[in-house]
């Protein structure tokens, strides 16, 4: 599937992965493809996102902070601490509480020890393989950064929740994406 792959997005996916081994995670994950693409410029992916709204340096940070906020709750979505709270289960709290006794962000992902090729988790795996159906279903020949962006928006999780939370929902992007498009086929 790698060879259908546009530059931008195996510079994605290439990029999440240098991200994932820096940061020690044990796999690449959704999380890591987000943060990645965040940091494009100029590709069809990036152009999307700006287009559903996530169009400058603040509205990118803004993401950034509520991916770091996710992780510190241990990766709970905020819908899942908001399914907590409705059986009294104080999720703020329970973080607070862990992090007074064993440090800030002691929920967050565990560090991996082993050294080698980091490897994609399930929910990564997924979204890569949805942007397959989605490049293919849109009759495109290649699949880029862009189908990933939508994948991404179409999965449940983290990723999806934050990019909804800044306007850059799955209707959002599939809206932007014939624009982009033909602006890279008129531009190509």
């Amino acid at each position: 599937m790698f060879e259908r792959f546009t530059k931008a997005a195996k510079d994605l996916v290439r990029g999440a992965a240098e991200r994932a081994e820096r940061a020690g995670d044990p796999y690449i994950t959704t999380e890591h493809l987000l943060r990645q693409l965040l940091t494009a410029s100029g590709t069809p992916g990036a152009v999307v996102l700006a287009a559903a709204g996530i169009d400058s340096e603040e509205r990118r940070g803004a993401v950034e902070r509520d991916l770091n906020e996710a992780r510190r709750r241990g990766g709970l979505t905020r819908s899942d601490a908001e399914a907590l709270a409705g059986i009294g289960i104080d999720v703020a709290e329970v973080v607070d509480r862990v992090e007074s006794a064993h440090g800030r962000g002691a929920l967050a992902r565990p560090r991996s020890w082993w050294k080698g090729r980091t490897r994609f988790d399930g929910d990564a795996k997924n979204v890569l393989e949805h942007s397959l159906r989605v490049a293919t279903g849109r009759g495109d020949k290649a699949i880029g950064d862009e189908h990933i962006l939508l994948a991404l928006t179409a999965a449940r999780g983290i990723p999806a929740e934050v990019l909804a939370d800044h306007g850059a929902t799955y209707a959002a992007v599939e809206a932007a994406l014939p624009a982009v498009q033909r602006a890279a086929v008129a531009s190509g």
